[in-house]
């Protein structure tokens, strides 16, 4: 096994030169330019580790002194990280409490700074992370619609009125028209739907109400 004392010495010559370079203030680009392929590997490995076990403020100083040699994927992935962990602790103090938890309330259950939930709660959405997050959502709308539609279509008076609204429907209504919406009827001009006139509806006359109703 000629191979393996080089090995074993490169990995200790890495290991040595990225534990100097992580014990700086700020680790600028100019710093690690050089390094080699296992070094940056190892550069990588290491601050992952290190980072995991943070909190607080700690954790911050941390990502202050990485941040310049940090890529776009692993700024957006700790982002996606605080915003699971950010919105998860909310609901789940609001569940526990019954009222808005502080940012302190949030900090305790995260392990992030006050600083860092403030910042990200003020502009979450302005980050490109929460427009695609939306984008998934807005993905999963033709799945729901058709599930409010098929209870809609079942006769189901607020699944009607609801996949109305989704569609445009009722918000946009044609000229002289009266849209009368009540718990438990829909007035379209001196037309009522009522809960018993959806029970008799078929999927493709709700359809047809819903484009008299488009105008």
């Amino acid at each position: 096994m000629p191979n393996q004392p080089t090995a074993l010495t490169d990995l200790a010559v890495a290991d040595n030169k990225i534990r100097r370079l992580l014990a700086q203030k700020k680790i600028t680009v100019k710093d690690v330019e050089n390094l080699t392929k296992l070094e940056h590997q190892y550069l990588g490995e290491l601050a992952t580790h290190t980072l995991n076990r943070l909190t607080g403020k700690e954790r911050d100083d941390y990502l202050d002194k990485i941040d310049l040699i940090m890529n776009a994927d692993t700024k957006n992935s700790l982002w996606e990280h605080n915003h699971t962990v950010i919105t998860a602790a909310i609901a789940n103090l609001m569940r526990q409490y019954g009222t808005m938890p502080t940012k302190s309330n949030i900090a305790e259950a995260t392990g992030l700074t006050r600083q860092t939930i403030a910042r990200h709660i003020k502009q979450y959405q302005a980050h490109p992370g929460f427009a695609e997050e939306m984008d998934r959502f807005k993905l999963l709308s033709q799945d729901v619609l058709a599930k409010v539609f098929k209870y809609a279509s079942n006769g189901d008076m607020r699944a009607a009125r609801l996949y109305f609204e989704m569609v445009g429907a009722i918000s946009k209504r044609p000229a002289g028209a009266v849209v009368n919406q009540q718990h438990n009827y829909i007035q379209i001009n001196n037309t009522i739907l009522s809960q018993e006139n959806l029970d008799r509806l078929s999927a493709e006359q709700l359809a047809q109400i819903e484009q008299i109703v488009r105008g």
